[in-house]
């Protein structure tokens, strides 16, 4: 069996997508917190949206439903466009070039930058609803590995958090949210009954 971070490019985004929106269907407060400071459930989906700034003119994203407003069906709709994306095999002749990507056909783009973020947030949403927030040992090895290598250029650049504290006993996933910026052992706070 195919590891996954060695799946073409949209495949592999057809199962990272997957795994977040099966997090999606299990949301029953989008207004929870997250991991992430100051950020609710709904936020973690609108956050994903930054895909459409950083292809811009390279290729078309329809708009959909609201983050705000219907984050699953956001989040839904998001994700088949660029699912569509990713399937059409002539967008490896669509040219992107970011100063911080160089020029790279639009799939590998997404597969670079946006495929692994929604990885990540498959962490936050999980455990801001209290579902199984267990990601895939082989990209959660990859990305940390790759994250790792790269943190002197990485860190400066402002996307994510500064190092937490990793428990002795870290699994490689909390190593990674540590990584990220995230306490890798966060829980939602307990409500106190009124």
């Amino acid at each position: 069996m195919t590891r996954l971070p060695e799946l073409p490019i949209a495949e592999k985004f057809r199962v990272v997508a997957r795994g977040f929106s099966g997090r999606v269907d299990g949301v029953t407060d989008w207004d929870a917190p997250t991991p992430v400071k100051e950020w609710r459930a709904r936020d973690v989906v609108a956050h994903l949206h930054w895909i459409r700034d950083v292809l811009g003119d390279a290729v078309t994203i329809e708009p959909g439903p609201s983050p705000e407003d219907e984050p699953a069906a956001a989040w839904a709709h998001l994700a088949q466009q660029v699912q569509g994306i990713l399937e059409d095999p002539a967008s490896m002749d669509l040219p992107h070039s970011h100063p911080h990507t160089g020029d790279n056909p639009v799939p590998v783009v997404i597969d670079r930058i946006w495929t692994g973020d929604v990885f990540f947030h498959t962490w936050d949403l999980a455990r801001s609803a209290g579902l199984d927030d267990t990601l895939d040992a082989d990209l959660v090895q990859d990305a940390l590995t790759g994250m790792r290598q790269a943190e002197d250029f990485l860190r400066p650049t402002g996307q994510f958090g500064e190092q937490q504290p990793v428990p002795e006993d870290a699994t490689e996933t909390e190593e990674l949210m540590a990584f990220l910026g995230r306490d890798p052992r966060w829980t939602p706070p307990t409500q106190v009954p009124q």
